[in-house]
């Protein structure tokens, strides 16, 4: 384990309710400018998608945006297009392009035991023997580490959502507070201390700390009561994540982030300091947030 992962485990409650909150997309409006001007455009330029970039931007924005594999991983969802989603899409078999296929860093992202970040892949590559299988991880790592690079050139002086800021002054004073992303711990870093609320926060915990369901174990296992433990996400990896710890879920809907941060300021919060947010309200809520993420893409429906 390692020492941002190890600091998640010393955490010590100073409260007897703790709140999770996901970053891009949930907290802050950064999903779609990080999509669509960073991690596409290099996408389809280092796994040579050029000739169907639009059907390639399509699934992108399918994939990380508007589907239930939202906010997933950046490896998971790159595995996703390229294997199943590209080669399904209709621009793609009109034009007979076969889509490029990496079944050595297929396996990396399969493998349980990876780390899936920038870090997994250096040790992964100074591991393996296997000449095609190394070619493969430093294509993935180059074009990872390209999208950092383009995240922190392009992604600036983007706001929190409207009542994220009021939300946390609320939720401060009553519990504690952890950031839970699978982002790179320096961007989450940059972006809460740009807008002046990472001192409403105990641990901002990024993909370097592991996994979402490892951040809210690592924080929380045997620390609260039942039902004092809430995710607040909007993503599918979200509420698993949520689930797989005994803790409730809040969602933010896609689409309607506002509404959604508004409704948690003015009612849930509320609700979960008094023991009324678990059973029907919640399954309500959750039942709102599924219908706003599709399971197949567009051009599969028929």
């Amino acid at each position: 384990m390692n020492d941002a992962a190890k600091a998640l485990k010393k955490f010590k409650p100073k409260h007897d309710f703790f709140v999770g909150i996901d970053s891009d997309g949930c907290a802050f409006d950064t999903m779609g400018i990080k999509q669509r001007e960073c991690f596409c455009p290099w996408m389809i330029r280092y796994f040579g998608l050029q000739p169907v970039s639009q059907a390639a931007r399509e699934c992108k924005e399918f994939a990380d945006l508007f589907s239930k594999t939202r906010g997933a991983n950046r490896h998971k969802t790159v595995k996703l297009i390229l294997e199943k989603l590209l080669p399904s899409h209709p621009l793609v078999k009109s034009r007979n392009f076969k889509v490029p296929q990496f079944p050595h860093y297929f396996a990396w992202v399969d493998d349980p035991k990876s780390v899936l970040s920038n870090e997994g892949l250096k040790k992964t590559i100074k591991k393996d023997g296997d000449k095609q299988a190394k070619k493969e991880l430093a294509l993935a790592l180059e074009w990872s580490e390209r999208v950092n690079w383009a995240v922190g050139e392009i992604v600036k002086e983007m706001p929190p959502f409207p009542y994220v800021r009021e939300s946390l002054e609320k939720i401060r004073p009553l519990a504690d507070v952890v950031v839970v992303s699978a982002t790179p711990g320096e961007a989450l870093v940059r972006e809460w201390k740009e807008h002046d609320i990472a001192k409403y926060t105990d641990l901002i915990a990024g993909q370097e700390c592991g996994t979402k369901q490892e951040h809210l174990e690592y924080a929380t296992k045997g620390k609260y009561e039942k039902n004092h433990v809430l995710m607040i996400g909007d993503a599918k990896g979200d509420m698993k994540a949520a689930k797989a710890n005994n803790a409730l879920f809040y969602p933010i809907n896609p689409g309607a982030e506002d509404e959604s941060w508004k409704r948690f300021h003015d009612e849930a919060f509320n609700r979960f300091l008094k023991g009324r947010y678990a059973g029907k309200y919640q399954e309500k809520l959750i039942a709102e947030f599924d219908a706003c993420l599709p399971e197949k893409p567009p051009w599969e429906k028929g």
